[in-house]
């Protein structure tokens, strides 16, 4: 997708089938009948909340992928099998319910409506909890978010081995933290304002004080994708002054690519700045539970403002685009922008200096104290 004259075309790519046509798949495919379906928020794929007609009640996700990234069978498989790695290491994620087949996925016609495009279909472990969008974030859930990602990624870099994992090495993935120059095809989304100036003034920093560093960053697996709205929680204590959280949930691994350990705790920091009264404290918190896991080292940490902002660009032009292709879903595609353009322009006016220097001591306080 290089230009808007490919709108057309790219509107077929996301699934749309209907609530009966979903659950009719999840009993061809995979054996189960439906009491109850709901259709789920989505980015470029197609998810249904599902309740199997049993005893227990079982509750699922139905997932349908996109038809372009279908046609990328390894990379769904190593996501998957991540998710169910994880899970048996005693993370909160999703695990795949199987086919009648015995598989953890299966390709699927979208029918003649759609233009008998072919659709990956998985049906996952519903899991419960609220979205971190959904709370009042405070330092200690920050704080417990930050070791996530580096658990997460820690992990999955050391254990983590499949036959599909190299499919992870996607050298041209929009989403990837290393590709922020390859936004330059998709700016004209922004038309002509004050953001697009900041976005191009992202990007050319970007190509010269990060891209050069890249080689010194310490390589890893990146979930890519720990955001407000990937993220579940739960109150473990009953305060409502002063609520004490945990993580029930690590949804969508769509984003999985190889990566670097510092890209993660930039992607957390960004998205958790999104909802948060302060935005520039937040980055303090989350960097200081990373830190516990993995400290970053004197490059990664000087290269983490850019990432941030970085990452922001990424979500905030690539949100633009997508609404473009797909003007009924822009409601959601452009959650984000709804603070990300505000964070992002303060960032640049108080200047990365003075961020740095709130993140940096923040994260110091912790040497001295665990979180509150």
């Amino acid at each position: 997708m290089s230009s808007g004259n490919d709108c057309q075309l790219q509107t077929l790519t996301k699934p749309a089938l209907g609530e009966r046509e979903a659950a009719e798949l999840v009993d061809r495919v995979f054996g189960l009948k439906v009491s109850w379906i709901r259709s789920l928020p989505s980015y470029d794929d197609q998810n249904f909340h599902v309740r199997i007609l049993a005893e227990g009640a079982d509750e699922y996700v139905l997932k349908i992928t996109n038809s372009e990234d279908s046609q990328e069978p390894d990379i769904i498989e190593a996501q998957t099998q991540a998710m169910m790695f994880l899970s048996a290491e005693g993370f909160p994620s999703a695990t795949p319910y199987l086919t009648k087949d015995g598989n953890i996925m299966s390709l699927e016609s979208g029918g003649t409506r759609l233009g008998n495009k072919k659709y990956m279909v998985r049906l996952l472990t519903y899991l419960p909890g609220t979205p971190v969008a959904k709370i009042t974030t405070n330092a200690q859930i920050l704080y417990e978010i930050g070791r996530l990602a580096a658990s997460v990624d820690k992990v999955l870099s050391e254990k983590f081995q499949h036959p599909s994992v190299k499919s992870l090495h996607r050298g041209q993935f929009i989403w990837n933290l290393a590709n922020v120059p390859l936004l330059d095809q998709y700016i004209y989304a922004l038309g002509q304002n004050k953001y697009r100036a900041v976005v191009e003034h992202v990007i050319e920093q970007f190509k010269g004080k990060v891209i050069p560093k890249l080689s010194s960053f310490r390589a890893c697996i990146n979930h890519g994708d720990l955001n407000d709205h990937n993220i579940l929680v739960d109150s473990s204590s009953a305060s409502l002054e002063n609520p004490q959280y945990r993580v029930s949930g690590i949804l969508d691994f769509s984003d999985m690519s190889y990566g670097y350990y510092v890209f993660e705790v930039a992607i957390a920091i960004m998205y958790m700045m999104i909802e948060s009264p302060d935005p520039l404290r937040v980055g303090g918190h989350v960097l200081a539970g990373f830190e516990s896991i993995l400290p970053l080292t004197a490059e990664e940490r000087g290269a983490l403002f850019l990432l941030v902002s970085g990452r922001f660009a990424q979500s905030l032009v690539i949100a633009a685009h997508t609404a473009l292709l797909y003007p009924e879903n822009k409601e959601y595609l452009t959650i984000t922008a709804k603070t990300g353009w505000k964070h992002l322009m303060t960032m640049f006016e108080v200047g990365q200096e003075a961020v740095e220097k709130t993140w940096f001591e923040t994260a110091q306080a912790y040497t001295h104290h665990a979180p509150a």
